[in-house]
């Protein structure tokens, strides 16, 4: 169920390596990595059950629409099989809910004709209790896989009433992921019992190993 993340800007490919040695080691869902790391992860893990993740739109989902289309396209050609799209929070708060679903709907049927999975970040955070109802139903029409909380990068990450909140607008269509600040197993746990089925996390090991993490995703 973890996502084993590294998307730090500073992450130098001895730190990418290990990711992936991680992730084999403990059988993680995936590696979630910025996209100039997908081809390098591909080669990694191309024989195990370990898929590669990407982020489109990442950290602030304000880029151009034909940028995500574009983002998308190469890393599905680089060999992610996962992709987290940043929703575009502006234009949501602007309720111009047209943009936000076409954006979303291109981008996921990009991915459906590679088989490659959607998550759409709704960034939870940033938004009012009604944004994210919108928001998680905007994802659902426009034929995601699932809806996740946070990037982790913003002023907060996931909490069990946002997860609850989204498992409960998405109606059992889509899953939801969980991420930002998922740093130990009573937290997963938590995150699990409200509705994830996916979690974020750069404390992957940790949480399998039973310990607390210090790490901020």
């Amino acid at each position: 169920m973890i996502d084993h993340t590294l998307l730090k800007p500073d992450a130098a490919e001895i730190e990418i390596k290990k990711l992936c040695d991680e992730a084999r080691e403990f059988d993680f869902a995936s590696v979630c990595v910025n996209p100039c790391w997908v081809d390098f992860c591909f080669n990694q893990l191309k024989e195990t059950n370990v898929k590669v993740c990407t982020v489109i739109g990442f950290p602030l989902g304000a880029n151009h629409t034909n940028t995500k289309l574009q983002e998308a396209e190469t890393a599905i050609a680089d060999g992610a099989e996962e992709i987290d799209i940043v929703i575009n929070i502006g234009q949501l708060k602007s309720k111009n809910y047209d943009y936000v679903f076409n954006e979303i709907e291109k981008i996921t049927h990009i991915a459906k004709r590679s088989l490659v999975l959607t998550k759409v970040i709704i960034e939870s955070c940033l938004l009012t209790d009604e944004e994210k109802f919108i928001a998680s139903i905007l994802s659902k029409e426009a034929g995601a896989d699932f809806v996740k909380t946070s990037t982790g990068f913003s002023k907060g990450g996931a909490t069990i009433y946002d997860v609850a909140l989204m498992n409960f607008t998405v109606e059992g269509k889509l899953k939801v992921k969980a991420s930002g600040g998922v740093r130990s197993k009573d937290d997963a746990l938590k995150m699990i019992a409200a509705g994830a089925t996916r979690i974020g996390t750069s404390s992957g090991v940790k949480i399998i190993q039973g310990e607390k993490a210090n790490s901020g995703y």
